[in-house]
């Protein structure tokens, strides 16, 4: 028996607010987390809990594996592209001492990209409005975080780091939506994390030395960062990924940013200035413009059924 439209939509919005509420407190996580451990080897961590996790999982529910050697190869692909370059790339980014304000800034450009790709080259044409709400939400993200922009932070090493992300979760997110569109993200995850592990270990190795300051606070940004981000977090976005067109749907990471604002308030005291406060005004109301979608005339919905 189908999901009732209503029902539907009110899960949908669960699904979207617990995604950009988490992944907007993953940047305070992988903040305490680089305190103890660099980069690669922080995600090394990150990703054998992950494993440790989903192993278990994927015992138990005995979930769709890729059924063909194409297939597994492009969940691989997808999963290098999502998890190893861009994670690497905006860890680094904070590591490198560009703050989290600003990378989150600069990620959020990711829904523009996204929509000027599909558009390009996926023929999903973009309503007028819905261009204008992309734009207006990546204005007012400016507004979020100008308050913690100092040009200073941004060395050649970081702007490198975090254009190597973006390009990373970019086309890791569309080349998931073209070429593995039903896999089970049980097995395609944990294959994503085996696969980003045996690239991060000799990384980590080779570059950092495995380097780790053991801490509850590390524990605990790892718990967080794996269980409520790489696994529900990302589940809940290829779900909604498969239920709207890319743009729309990335067009929530632009309130990502408004988290990490709020959150950093209520956690280390840091008081968003009013420039801050009409980002975030501005940013609601653009992702509101870019996710709007018409209710169907009558008529049309007569002849649909």
């Amino acid at each position: 028996m189908a999901t009732p439209p209503s029902e539907r939509h009110w899960v949908d919005g669960l699904l979207a607010w617990y995604f950009v509420s988490v992944w907007g407190a993953g940047f305070l996580a992988t903040k305490i987390g680089l305190q103890h451990a660099a980069p690669f080897t922080f995600l090394t961590l990150r990703f054998a809990f992950g494993i440790a996790c989903l192993i278990p999982i994927v015992l138990i529910t005995r979930p769709r594996f890729p059924a063909s050697r194409s297939e597994f190869g492009h969940v691989i692909a997808a999963g290098l592209l999502m998890h190893a370059v861009h994670l690497s790339g905006s860890h680094y980014t904070q590591y490198l001492g560009m703050s989290a304000g600003i990378t989150a800034l600069l990620l959020s450009a990711q829904p523009l990209v996204t929509a000027l790709i599909a558009a390009r080259w996926m023929n999903e044409a973009l309503a007028a409005r819905q261009w204008a709400g992309i734009l207006i939400g990546l204005a007012g993200v400016t507004l979020v975080v100008w308050h913690k922009v100092d040009v200073r932070e941004a060395t050649l090493g970081s702007l490198i780091a975090v254009t190597v992300a973006l390009a990373g979760v970019t086309a890791g997110t569309l080349y998931q939506r073209v070429f593995c569109p039903l896999v089970d993200l049980r097995s395609s995850s944990l294959i994503q994390f085996a696969a980003t592990l045996i690239v991060l270990i000799p990384l980590s190795w080779t570059v950092e030395d495995m380097q780790v300051r053991w801490s509850w606070a590390l524990a605990g940004a790892i718990a967080f960062l794996v269980i409520g981000a790489s696994i529900l977090a990302v589940s809940a976005l290829h779900l909604l990924m498969r239920r709207g067109q890319a743009a729309r749907v990335t067009s929530l990471l632009y309130l990502t940013p408004i988290f990490a604002v709020v959150l950093e308030w209520a956690m280390f005291g840091v008081v968003p200035s009013g420039l801050s406060i009409a980002g975030i005004v501005i940013t609601g109301g653009g992702v509101a413009l870019a996710l709007w979608r018409s209710a169907p005339r009558l008529g049309a919905a007569r002849h649909s059924g």
